[in-house]
């Protein structure tokens, strides 16, 4: 991958603000001692009514090898690509079947070779809505639930996304809409299925023309293609145990490949299968916190680097 030198685009983190929310969930879960289980927007864990939750999840990948089309290859100038996000999560129950979710994470990346300097900063929030559309016996095992989620996502800040691999996010308003079937059986075994489709905007960039699919586009606006997303989780819970196996495979509808020797690019198709192993565990002792782990690994892809991921998080919750 032959890159060159860029200027760095940094911001402050935004420790006030998430020190403050993470001050008030711990207040609210002082509150209310009762057992609760974190949620996102793909899961089929719902907030009861009145209920709020948030906290703050790390992660961090790390990849060296990346598939440049079809092709599995390393570059020297970059050596090792780093990711770090500190995400801001929170949840509240409008009913018990009636969830609002929210997210901001801001990013650092890093290369561990080269002339590239790194990038951080604040990069989209993301706002949902999960509702608990039907739940029924399934005879006598255990419970269907048909969910439904609606999502958006919109850059916090200016950061550019033509710095791939270290831009901190694509720049592109999204659109989300998902559905998920989950049975969970009556000795705490559940297995979910869910399908989203993701609407994208266009980006602009800071250039007046760029060269990607074989074909030199004379414009600053660059077409996103949407994306489709499966997964599929098996896994066991407990009230105060969660543990889910995840696996994942997104597909981007349109967009080229890498260029030979060349950068990334914001729209490039980026295809991966991921799998994903997490645990919940709720403090006996604090119901109302709840700890976060898991690890998961890119098994295969298209223009993505094959990384692997560890996260930890903390997660607080209260009645209001």
């Amino acid at each position: 991958m032959c890159v060159g030198p860029h200027s760095s685009h940094t911001r402050a983190a935004p420790w006030r603000t998430i020190a403050l929310a993470l001050c008030t969930a711990a207040s609210l879960a002082v509150a209310w001692p009762a057992a609760l289980r974190a949620q996102s927007m793909d899961d089929a864990i719902f907030m009861d009514r009145r209920v709020l939750c948030a906290g703050l999840l790390y992660t961090r990948e790390q990849w060296s090898e990346y598939w440049e089309g079809s092709r599995k290859r390393t570059s020297g100038n970059i050596g090792d690509v780093t990711t770090q996000q500190a995400t801001w999560m929170g949840a509240y129950g409008v009913t018990d079947r009636l969830n609002l979710l929210a997210s901001l994470p801001y990013v650092w990346t890093r290369v561990s070779q080269g002339v590239l300097q790194r990038q951080s900063g604040s990069q989209d929030i993301s706002l949902g809505v999960k509702y608990n559309a039907l739940s029924t016996p399934l005879t006598s095992v255990g419970t269907l639930h048909v969910i439904g989620v609606a999502a958006v996502s919109m850059p916090t800040t200016d950061y550019s996304p033509d710095f791939m691999p270290l831009s901190i996010g694509t720049a592109s308003r999204r659109a989300t809409a998902r559905g998920l079937l989950s049975f969970q059986s009556h000795r705490g075994w559940y297995l979910n299925g869910s399908a989203a489709y993701t609407r994208r905007g266009n980006v602009r960039l800071d250039r007046v023309a760029y060269f990607t699919n074989d074909q030199l586009v004379l414009s600053n606006e660059v077409a996103m293609p949407d994306v489709r997303e499966t997964a599929i989780t098996l896994g066991y819970a407990r009230p105060n145990l969660v543990v889910p196996i995840v696996l994942t495979n997104q597909v981007t509808l349109g967009g080229g490949d890498i260029r030979r020797q060349d950068m990334p690019f914001v729209s490039n198709r980026m295809n991966f299968t991921r799998m994903d192993a997490r645990v919940q565990y709720t403090l006996p002792k604090l119901p109302g916190v709840v700890l976060h782990a898991g690890v998961s690994r890119v098994l295969n892809g298209r223009n993505v680097g094959q990384g692997t991921t560890v996260m930890a998080g903390l997660l607080l919750a209260g009645k209001l």
